[in-house]
């Protein structure tokens, strides 16, 4: 069940990351357009920027999920296949380690419940913890930057979901490599 939602959330991920991808391609051809004409549009560079950054870190979940992350292999390739399983969970642990630790420092960061007990009154809230995650716009689009640092608790959750089914569910990943001809 766990392995499903995994392979539905990537899936999800995968299509935000392509919109994504055509989003930036986009915002760069207004911008040549726009700086040709003499007439730049100075929010564009900044948006095409925090786009390509979502489309980056939903590709990077997804290619988790699908065993695909960039990996040095010259040490496992070498492993007899028993312990090629073995270095392959112990990756699975290390990034399950790492998207607890994401999503925990996330939470921290973003403090809902500290925002809450504030009655959501951010200079309540930065009065009494000293971050200021809500307080800061972006440079030219002008909106909060803590909409923008959303995908970090995105991310975080991708990459436990995808850790954790890997963990519940193992299958050893596939060898991808050159055909060696025989």
């Amino acid at each position: 069940m766990l392995s499903r939602i995994s392979r539905v959330w990537a899936r999800i991920e995968l299509a935000l990351a392509a919109l994504l991808a055509v989003g930036v391609t986009l915002l760069i051809l207004l911008n040549v357009v726009t700086r040709t004409a003499g007439a730049p549009i100075y929010w564009v560079d900044e948006a095409a920027v925090y786009t390509m950054v979502w489309m980056t870190f939903f590709g990077a979940s997804a290619a988790i999920q699908m065993r695909q992350q960039v990996a040095i292999t010259i040490l496992t390739d070498a492993l007899p296949a028993g312990l090629q399983r073995v270095a392959a969970k112990l990756v699975d642990v290390a990034i399950f380690v790492f998207a607890a630790a994401m999503v925990w420092f996330c939470w921290r960061w973003f403090n809902p419940l500290a925002l809450a007990q504030a009655g959501w009154d951010v200079m309540a809230f930065q009065g009494s913890t000293f971050n200021f995650i809500y307080a800061e716009p972006t440079s030219t689009l002008g909106i909060p930057k803590w909409i923008i640092w959303l995908m970090m608790p995105v991310f975080s959750f991708g990459v436990l979901l995808h850790a954790t089914a890997h963990l519940l569910n193992f299958t050893p990943p596939e060898r991808h490599g050159p055909e060696v001809a025989t």
